[in-house]
């Protein structure tokens, strides 16, 4: 076997490594980040060493690196760099590794969107869009889209959440049954909403149930579309999101604090909800007479500046 297909062969097992390192650190939730952290420090270590394994050239004193094959270099300096950039905290190693990448290869869109979410933790906004549109053109690709999406939403201007939906739609165009870019438009126009203060509610809430397998254990679809249904005041429906949220994600606090809230009002919620229900056990409280209307949208707007307070 030539040393050629050896190294081919490596990079191939490190990309799925590094695949394998992301889908832990989208999926995998504890109550204790630290711990989360931990693991996902072993797992990238793990990876990195494929790459290390990486044969020299039989005829080279220098590592991979110095090869005279760009593509291939290209390839290795972007697995090294997306494994570097797995953890919350901006690392510069991985801005070196991410940055060579695209400059031995520049149509690599996959290590310009990788570099993209880099310069993204250091909150040069305007530069991370600069990277996803890089990306995108090299080439219509969902994730590019949703990502672009996402960013522009952070940035919240009325022009570019119109762009923010747009590009949650053209990442469901490639992909109907993919359940994160239906999420993403779900988010956009959310987003819309607080931005403009237009949305259309039921097209929100269509786009939230248009998941698939991979989205049922998404803790922040659950949260947002809770969110949703406070706004609607189906606060039984809330509830149960706030639930799911907690239950998929311990560690998220937010909802913790939304669900301790809402279950403070639950025999409130009652009488706003005949006869029906909390999904989950909530401390006994005494009853109190009817509140009047005033009381009632006092309580609904003290809960939902709760909601803003926590979500932002």
């Amino acid at each position: 076997m030539s040393s050629r297909v050896v190294e081919d062969d490596a990079l191939a097992k490190a990309a799925r490594a590094t695949e394998a390192l992301y889908l832990l650190r989208d999926t995998y939730f504890l109550v204790d980040l630290d711990d989360k952290i931990s693991r996902l420090n072993v797992d990238s270590d793990l990876a990195l060493n494929l790459l290390d394994s990486i044969p020299l050239d039989n005829f080279s004193i220098y590592p991979f690196q110095q090869r005279k094959h760009p593509a291939q270099r290209a390839k290795y300096e972007y697995l090294r760099g997306k494994i570097l950039d797995v953890l919350p905290n901006s690392r510069k190693e991985a801005d070196d590794h991410l940055s060579t990448a695209v400059k031995l290869n520049p149509s690599l869109a996959d290590a310009w969107l990788c570099l993209g979410n880099y310069i993204w933790k250091k909150r040069d906004l305007s530069s991370t869009k600069n990277c996803f549109n890089l990306a995108l053109s090299k080439g219509l690709n969902r994730q590019i889209l949703c990502q672009l999406s996402m960013l522009e939403r952070k940035m919240a201007q009325a022009e570019l959440v119109d762009e923010s939906i747009q590009h949650a739609k053209e990442a469901i165009t490639l992909d109907v049954k993919d359940g994160n870019s239906w999420y993403n438009l779900g988010n956009a126009c959310l987003t819309s909403f607080f931005v403009t203060g237009a949305c259309d509610h039921y097209k929100l809430l269509q786009s939230w149930k248009e998941k698939d397998e991979r989205m049922q254990s998404n803790p922040d679809l659950y949260f947002n579309c809770a969110t949703v249904n406070i706004y609607l005041e189906n606060y039984e429906m809330a509830l149960s999101g706030f639930e799911a949220t907690a239950l998929n994600d311990p560690g998220f606090i937010s909802s913790k604090l939304l669900i301790s809230k809402i279950s403070s009002y639950h025999l409130f919620f009652k009488k706003l909800i005949p006869h029906n229900v909390v999904s989950f056990a909530v401390p006994h409280l005494s009853v109190s007479p009817s509140p009047s209307e005033k009381e009632i949208e006092k309580e609904k707007k003290e809960l939902f500046l709760l909601f803003l307070l926590s979500y932002f």
